[in-house]
């Protein structure tokens, strides 16, 4: 370490800022020095009053950059030809993104029981989508069909009731169409009615949340792995179709699928995916991405399929791949999806259909409502499959007497989780996990090749993108205290916001520095005793910033039905619909500032450090940026397969994970990479925020350290105590 030197005031200033910034701080150096707060631009720089919102805003403009290019390519549609050339494009990607599906095992469909109603009977069926994943589901039958007869069947999905296709709304709609004469099965969604996969039977309720939180839990981890929530839940809609073609009474010609919200996005989802569905009516959920991005935000895990608008897809071609089958959207003008959006999409879809000569087959209904169910829109529904399964009658809206709920249990219990031990969404991912791990042990057998790849590896899984060297820092305000001066700045980011930071300043400097980052801010190290503190008083001068979504620059407004305990996994489903990450945002512009504070400022050795979950942040950036010469993580994760293959996790860990890391590398291989350079790791755990399951990650950084002879740079501890001897 090179011998601390004082540095006085002029030439502190003069050895980062440029002349004309010089002259405006001289100029109001009493005005600055009265601030006593570290905001750098709230309350302040109107332009940025809207800074905690960064995130969210910058993430809507990466997914609607994405829209604008598909609409284009929609434009240049003007033949049958081409509108058929998209069919195939769109039918591709839908399988790419999804899939792929796994081999079709037997349902082992086993009726538990049948109540008989008279005009009609319900067999409470529980069958198999994947061996031991089971589906609770009933068969509504209709009196009276003869041995021969075949009827036409639709599946009912449901929507986000807690108690599935049991809710008396959708029982309603249910009931009516058995009455119409047609056959109706209805099956639980995953997290729904009797397949709560968080059930606790202390309270009989889910530990995570309702529906859209048992959607959104186990569907973080799915992504991470590379699968997804969508992939399982469609295949159980798949193999529902399945099973009603192999029952004697049902039409396998004559099959139609509708559900309401949730059971709308499952219907356009499972009919957009299986020919067999001749027609569909999603009921409240199709609307257009431009407009669910400009209004209520990207949906819970169920609703976001894996880089769907990168990949040029929207709401429409959900309907566009099937045209020029039957199909109806079913809408109402005040529901919380676009009313303006679904006209949009009306309007796209109808083009296929008017290419194909099939105009009569698309239609869209609407009446004055919220997101609810109306008697207008059912009876439109009911005419829709009278006539496009060939089964004329009635289509009047008719009172209906509901079932008990002793009537509509399928299980004995009540619940899968306490009838049956079966798999859940999280032991099925778990599986695919170990896939994926042991792929990842046999690269990191080649260490030379993997290690020497590992940075394209981040770059590429995590959207990182090169910073610009253009911009600027702004100068906002310095406060003087006893022994440093913190200087305020921000600088312009990856997008149309800014980074907000401190520069705090020994007046005794020993011409080192930390880039410090923290997940609650830049003042949140500030304060006595803390950390940026404890560097101050041995001379180091520290930058620290607030990165988008942190600090000044958020967490925003905007939190969406996957928000858990503070933190929203929407956000994180917005930055995987773009094909990007957060923590690639976050990289971005970390080295961004990290090349600022090198350029102006040409510390003999530069320190990362890192306080939890923004240690992944850090470990990209010195994995992509070899300025930081010595990496200090406090209290960091160990991994996303500690997170993965832990049934409880830490939500807040989910912003800060990479969407189909674990296909390429984990967190553990990028600290690895760092060898030779320092390392120093205090207090991790693991994705539970215990240390009951962080053995393997470490190993994993201690073999790559001592196969490179430099073990003894690298310290893994349980606390910070022994970090300023370490440094010294």
């Amino acid at each position: 370490m090179q011998e601390k030197k004082p540095i006085s005031k002029k030439s502190f200033i003069t050895f980062i800022l440029p002349a004309p910034v010089l002259f405006f701080i001289i100029l109001f150096t009493g005005t600055v020095n009265a601030q006593n707060g570290l905001d750098v631009i709230s309350n302040s720089w109107m332009i940025h009053s809207d800074a905690s919102n960064s995130l969210y805003h910058h993430l809507a403009a990466e997914c609607l950059d994405h829209i604008d290019k598909r609409e284009e390519e929609i434009s240049k549609l003007n033949s049958l030809a081409a509108w058929q050339e998209r069919q195939k494009f769109i039918r591709e990607t839908l399988m790419d993104i999804v899939g792929p599906f796994p081999e079709k095992t037997p349902l082992n469909a086993r009726t538990i029981r049948t109540i008989d109603k008279g005009s009609y009977r319900v067999e409470h069926v529980i069958y198999e989508s994947l061996p031991g994943f089971y589906v609770t589901s009933s068969l509504y039958i209709p009196a009276g069909l003869k041995r021969r007869d075949r009827a036409p069947a639709i599946i009912y999905c449901s929507g986000h009731a807690e108690e599935g296709y049991r809710s008396r709304v959708y029982q309603h709609v249910i009931l009516n169409l058995v009455t119409k004469g047609f056959i109706v099965f209805a099956f639980d969604p995953v997290g729904q009615g009797e397949r709560l996969e968080y059930f606790d039977p202390a309270t009989g309720r889910s530990s995570v949340g309702g529906p859209t939180k048992e959607h959104s839990y186990p569907g973080a981890q799915a992504f991470i792995t590379g699968a997804s929530q969508a992939r399982y839940m469609i295949w159980d809609g798949i193999r529902a179709v399945d099973y009603l073609v192999s029952r004697r009474e049902v039409d396998p010609s004559r099959i139609g699928i509708t559900g309401r919200s949730g059971g709308g996005t499952q219907s356009a989802y499972i009919a957009a995916f299986d020919e067999r569905v001749l027609a569909a009516a999603p009921e409240n959920y199709l609307t257009s991405y431009r407009r669910l991005l400009q209004s209520i935000g990207p949906q819970d895990a169920e609703q976001v399929m894996f880089h769907f608008l990168q990949r040029g897809l929207d709401h429409a071609d959900l309907l566009l791949v099937r045209a020029p089958k039957p199909a109806m959207m079913i809408t109402t003008t005040r529901d919380m999806f676009s009313i303006q959006g679904s006209m949009e999409t009306e309007k796209e879809v109808a083009e296929i259909y008017r290419m194909y000569g099939e105009e009569e087959n698309f239609s869209r209904i609407e009446d004055d409502d919220g997101h609810a169910s109306t008697k207008k829109n059912r009876e439109a529904m009911y005419a829709f499959f009278r006539e496009n399964l060939k089964h004329p009658g009635s289509t009047d809206d008719e009172k209906i007497s509901p079932l008990s709920a002793e009537e509509l249990r399928v299980t004995q219990t009540g619940q899968l989780s306490t009838s049956l031990e079966g798999e859940t969404v999280f032991s099925l991912n778990r599986k695919e996990a170990e896939i994926r791990l042991k792929e990842l042990n046999e690269a990191r057998r080649n260490p030379d090749i993997f290690y020497d790849g590992i940075v394209e590896s981040a770059k590429r899984m995590s959207g990182f993108r090169e910073p610009s060297t253009d911009d600027l820092p702004v100068f906002t305000g310095r406060i003087i205290r006893d022994y440093y001066n913190i200087e305020k700045y921000f600088i312009k980011g990856e997008g149309d916001y800014v980074i907000p930071y401190l520069l705090f300043r020994p007046v005794v400097w020993n011409n080192r520095g930390v880039f410090y980052l923290n997940p609650d801010g830049k003042s949140a190290g500030a304060g006595s005793g803390g950390d940026i503190e404890r560097f101050l008083r041995q001379g180091f001068a520290v930058m620290a910033p607030d990165m988008i979504g942190c600090g000044e620059n958020g967490p925003g407004i905007f939190r969406g039905d996957a928000y858990f305990d503070g933190t929203s996994h929407n956000l994180w489903y917005a930055s995987l619909l773009a094909g990007r990450s957060i923590t690639g945002i976050h990289t971005g512009d970390v080295v961004k500032l990290i090349r600022v504070l090198r350029k102006e400022c040409p510390y003999a050795d530069l320190i990362g450090f890192a306080r939890k979950e923004m240690a992944s942040v850090l470990l990209h950036t010195a994995v992509i940026d070899r300025n930081i010469t010595t990496v200090i993580l406090a209290g960091p994760y160990s991994s996303f397969r500690s997170i993965v293959m832990n049934r409880s996790y830490d939500t807040k860990f989910i912003l800060s994970t990479i969407p189909a890391g674990l296909t390429a590398y984990d967190l553990p291989d990028l600290a690895a990479a760092l060898a030779p350079r320092r390392l120093f790791i205090a207090g991790m755990t693991d994705g539970n925020g215990t240390e009951t399951d962080i053995t393997e990650d470490i190993s994993i950084i201690r073999n790559v350290y001592s196969s490179r002879n430099a073990g003894d740079r690298l310290r893994i501890e349980a606390d910070l105590s022994a970090l300023e001897s370490w440094i010294e």
